[in-house]
């Protein structure tokens, strides 16, 4: 799985997220980032697409 560099990804958070608990997500081919909103030069955490969209996937039932 190729790591996607912060710089060249797109983040964005759920209209969802209030101030203090957020997460931002991007998209890239076969690989979703992760990252927190109070701690973003920490960088992020990379996910496969598939395994991402199975943990959003259990989050809803």
């Amino acid at each position: 799985m190729p790591l996607p560099q912060a710089g060249a990804l797109t983040f964005r958070k759920s209209s969802y997220s209030d101030r203090n608990n957020c997460v931002e997500v991007a998209d890239s081919p076969g690989v979703s980032a992760i990252r927190d909103t109070k701690r973003r030069s920490d960088g992020h955490l990379p996910f496969p697409t598939s395994e991402w969209a199975a943990f959003l996937a259990a989050l809803s039932r």
